[in-house]
């Protein structure tokens, strides 16, 4: 019931489009801008656009997605985003990494991703777990490795701040956090999750906690 009511209100957010062109994509564009499409099978191409660099002018921090048809701007809409298209609808999700969701939802159920352009950082990372997969496999693991390290720093650390709280500290006590990180070590650790979560959002993978750390 959650998610029908996100989605109903997704869709009120979408805005018709300008019929712009939409422009071919560049190498310097690889982790800006995300560019991916889809055939649902009624004749047409319909393509999601989402500048990432853009949330950083926009009020509320929030990216927007573009959707074209056959390269003509189609409709805009604030992240997350429903998109209606024939026969369903798209889902597109962001992080301050990348995308977590591009999807197309049909209308008798199941989903699949939409295809990226093989030049954007999405396509060339899906190209390299086609041509590697054992490799892609180990960099995954990898990645979720360095996601948890921070998560394993931080929750003592939080903790230690939890129980600074006066009345949390007259009734349970104070608790002093084992890890103390000078701050080039803060420093490295942001820049490590920022990497690690980069390398998860150009598969479209996302989780909560581990996601969310950087």
């Amino acid at each position: 019931m959650f998610a029908e009511l996100r989605r109903r209100n997704a869709l009120k957010r979408v805005r018709p489009g300008h019929g712009r062109v939409l422009k071919p994509f560049r190498r310097w564009q690889t982790l800006s801008r995300s560019l991916l499409s889809l055939e649902p099978g009624d004749g047409a191409v319909w393509t999601v656009e989402v500048l990432h660099w853009k949330q950083l002018t926009t009020e509320d921090g929030r990216p927007v997605a573009h959707l074209y048809r056959n390269g003509a701007h189609h409709a805009e809409s604030p992240v997350p985003a429903v998109f209606p298209v024939p026969g369903g609808v798209v889902e597109v999700q962001a992080s301050a990494f990348g995308l977590k969701r591009c999807h197309h939802l049909p209308d008798g159920g199941g989903e699949r991703r939409l295809v990226p352009d093989p030049d954007s950082g999405e396509g060339r990372r899906a190209r390299f777990g086609r041509e590697h997969p054992v490799a892609s496999r180990w960099i995954g693991i990898g990645v979720v490795a360095l996601l948890v390290v921070p998560v394993l720093l931080m929750v003592p650390q939080l903790l230690e701040a939890a129980t600074r709280v006066p009345p949390v500290a007259e009734r349970f006590g104070t608790f002093t956090s084992p890890v103390e990180l000078p701050w080039w070590g803060n420093v490295a650790l942001g820049l490590v999750t920022a990497a690690a979560s980069t390398e998860r959002a150009l598969r479209l993978r996302h989780h909560w906690l581990l996601d969310s750390v950087g």
